[in-house]
């Protein structure tokens, strides 16, 4: 059906719809890629444990009231805690809590680098337990990331007799398989609710998890510098916590999924980059070759063989 020239005037242009999605996502990109610093730079006034659960709150907070103000705060339903604890204990509190742990040794950008070897993991697993087809295409792109594993870790490049290093880089890789596996889990899921809605439940379960376990093992929260500690918090919490991944459900929802999967591979080198800007870390040939090579393999892997048409009715 047609609309009067004044309504079609009024109405949304896809083009411009896909146009602002592509900005809004770009600041995704960039609030998550800098929150890797963020991290790392936390610690120098909080203890990991408290780093992770107080980012946590934080997080699940600005979603709650997120959610409240746009109309898409509901109660869980029976079908979906399953996935509300599959995630919120393996990706939202298990993951960040060994990711906090390990920027104690290992350097912020080569954690995120490492972090994003998610799909990786996710290509096998899916394999395991979904049924999914390992095609050439993602036995290749497999191939790749592993080789980039192998140049960051060979022995002129990495110190394997510094315990703490090799402690720390495995921290990360054990975060990355932990998320792999929460992935594959909202892959199988039958969603009642959507994924976003059901995000400040699963923070909500990662919170109390995080708090109990930084207060048994830490004891209450001890800070140094307040100033430094609020700004801090501030950006991780909200801006690179509850905001980013708000902006991030408006972009799934207005551009094809094979986009916003690839889009997701700036990530780690906005971390890298920006690890060097604000921590002045020293990021050697080693880590950008073994960047490009993991960053290839998973755009080979996951990238679909044709581009799925965004469905410009939908809106967040």
């Amino acid at each position: 059906m047609n609309l009067p020239p004044r309504l079609q005037r009024l109405a949304p242009n896809p083009a411009s719809m896909r146009s602002h999605a592509g900005v809004l996502f770009t600041i995704v990109v960039v609030a998550w890629g800098v929150n890797w610093p963020v991290s790392k730079a936390l610690l120098a006034h909080v203890s990991p444990w408290w780093s992770a659960a107080m980012r946590s709150v934080v997080g699940m907070a600005t979603l709650f009231v997120i959610c409240a103000l746009t109309g898409r705060l509901v109660l869980p339903k029976r079908g979906d805690l399953p996935v509300i604890v599959s995630v919120g204990l393996l990706h939202m509190a298990v993951f960040s809590l060994l990711v906090a742990l390990s920027l104690q040794y290992v350097p912020a950008g080569r954690s995120a680098v490492l972090a994003y070897t998610t799909p990786l993991w996710v290509m096998p697993a899916a394999r395991l337990w979904l049924g999914e087809a390992l095609t050439r295409r993602r036995v290749l792109g497999l191939a790749f990331g592993l080789l980039g594993l192998a140049v960051m870790f060979n022995p002129l490049a990495f110190d394997w007799r510094d315990r703490h290093a090799v402690f720390g880089n495995a921290l990360v890789l054990l975060a990355a398989f932990v998320w792999a596996i929460a992935i594959v889990h909202m892959r199988a899921h039958r969603w009642v609710n959507g994924p976003f809605e059901l995000s400040p439940w699963q923070l909500l379960l990662a919170s109390v998890v995080l708090c109990m376990i930084a207060l048994a093992v830490d004891g209450a929260p001890y800070i140094v510098g307040w100033a430094g500690f609020a700004g801090l918090l501030t950006y991780g919490g909200v801006v690179g916590g509850g905001i980013a991944y708000w902006l991030a459900g408006v972009v799934t929802r207005r551009l094809p999924a094979g986009v916003t999967s690839l889009g997701l591979l700036g990530v780690p080198v906005v971390g890298t980059l920006a690890s060097a800007s604000i921590l002045h870390e020293s990021v050697g040939p080693d880590v950008w070759m073994a960047l490009a090579l993991i960053v290839g393999g998973i755009a080979l892997g996951t990238a679909p063989r044709t581009a799925t048409p965004c469905r410009t009715g939908e809106a967040a």
